[in-house]
Order: C-alpha cells, then sequence, then structure tokens
C-alpha cells in the first residue's frame, strides 16, 4: 500500500522548452500540382536526411488562393516520402481550420515566417551575443547562439548541431551540422577548416553532405554564404603549415 501511495506522488514527466531544427516546406500551389513528384526528386538526393525528418509546412504563399488545399492528401504525400509533417504556420483562417480538421495542429508564427525567403534579413547588432564553445562538440550536442554569432575552438563530431541567428565559425572539422542566419538573416556565414559536414544551412538554403563530398571543397578550408538564392562555398585563403592547419582535427 505504502509503495503504491509512493508511486503515485511520484513525478512522472517534466516539461521543458526546446529549440529543434525543423525542415520548411513553403507551399506554392494550392491544388499541389507536381509536388509528389518534385519531392520524389528531392529526397532521392539526400534519402538518409529527410527520412523522418519533422517537416513544418508553411502556407505564406498560398495564404490568398481561393481554392481549398487538400491537407490530407498533402499530409500522405509528405508521410509517403518518409517524412512528419508537425503543423502548418501562416495562411488564412479557412485554411487553419481545414489544416486542423485533417490532424495538422496550426504553430505560431515567427520571424521567418512574416517575410518571404526572397527578401534580405536583416544584418545582426553591433551588440549581439555572441558564445565561445572551447571544447570538441560531440555528437547528440546541440548549442545554439541566439542573438549573436557562435565560435567553436576545436572539432564538430556527426550528429553534433550548430545553430546561430548570426555567423558560425568552427577552428576545426566540421562533421556534424552548422545552421547560421536560423532567424533569415542572410548575411550570415559559416566558416570552417574542414568541410566533412552533414549538412550545411544559411537562412533555411541547405547543402547536405551527399552533394559536399563531392565538391571540390570536401576537408578543406571554406566559407559558406548566400549568393543569388543559393550556398555559394569559397575557399579559405590557409597557407600549408600553418598553425590553423593542426587545429582541423
Amino acid at each position: 500500500m505504502n509503495d503504491e501511495i509512493a508511486l503515485q506522488s511520484r513525478s512522472a514527466f517534466q516539461l521543458k522548452a526546446g529549440l529543434y531544427t525543423l525542415t520548411t516546406l513553403w507551399l506554392q500551389d494550392p491544388l499541389l500540382r507536381g509536388l509528389s513528384a518534385q519531392l520524389a526528386a528531392k529526397v532521392s538526393q539526400a534519402p538518409q536526411f529527410f527520412k523522418g525528418a519533422p517537416l513544418v509546412i508553411d502556407l505564406q504563399r498560398v495564404r490568398d488562393a481561393i481554392l481549398p488545399i487538400d491537407f490530407s492528401s498533402l499530409r500522405e504525400t509528405l508521410v509517403s516520402q518518409g517524412m512528419f509533417p508537425v503543423g502548418v504556420r501562416g495562411g488564412s483562417q479557412s485554411q487553419h481550420d481545414a489544416a486542423t480538421q485533417a490532424g495538422l495542429p496550426v504553430l505560431p508564427e515567427t520571424k521567418e515566417s512574416r517575410a518571404e525567403p526572397k527578401e534580405s534579413g536583416h544584418v545582426l547588432p553591433y551588440n549581439a551575443q555572441n558564445k565561445l564553445v572551447t571544447q570538441p562538440v560531440r555528437s547528440g550536442q546541440q548549442i545554439c547562439a541566439t542573438g549573436g554569432d557562435l565560435t567553436v575552438l576545436s572539432a564538430v563530431s556527426p550528429g553534433a548541431e550548430l545553430l546561430a541567428e548570426g555567423h558560425v565559425h568552427i577552428y576545426g572539422a566540421l562533421r556534424g551540422r552548422a545552421l547560421a542566419g536560423i532567424n533569415g538573416n542572410r548575411e550570415a556565414k559559416i566558416f570552417c577548416l574542414s568541410l566533412e559536414a552533414e549538412l550545411v544551412s544559411i537562412a533555411g538554403q541547405y547543402t547536405v553532405n551527399e552533394d559536399l563530398i563531392k565538391s571540390e571543397f570536401w576537408r578543406q578550408p571554406v566559407k559558406i554564404e548566400w549568393s543569388e538564392e543559393k550556398l555559394k562555398i569559397e575557399l579559405l585563403p590557409i597557407r600549408a603549415g600553418s598553425d590553423f592547419q593542426a587545429l582541423r582535427g
């Protein structure tokens, strides 16, 4: 009896706020024309990245559409490609109602969702809050610099994730994920001494390991920035034998 009372009084769970990286699908056609085939082609480029990926459906570009969206069909299409839609954001009230009926919750809007992705993001203020990490970033760790830059003075392991509203600097090998400009800031950049990443992203525009490993920049010191609606990668002018070479790890 006492054991039963003790069990009932013991807390069964805790609720804590967390920060997670979610892929966003910006819906552009309310009739979903060509979506299934185009999505399958995209997933085939990086199947491991999309497998089991949580995904947000953004309705910003179709909020004024007269024709209704078949959210049940949309959800089935995404699930058939191995993704898991967690909800919708943006859009009209009627679209919210239809999404809810299809089992898709309505998520609160963010700075990113209130602005069209083609618009240039703001530049971070001079007194931004920056974060410095002096130890290696291990698999499973997630480090976020809210409002500033993130600098890591060592290597980043596979399965680790770095997020920053500003720039991401890595004075070592980048083998995990690095996401800069997570608030939509397209002026953000990523720097690393050895590009071996699972994914790199700036303001939501990303490139995955399957593409990086085929490039001339693989395992090289690089700068990554947003340019002409895509990610641009350039070699950093680091001399062989320099002190930085020893940090690549």
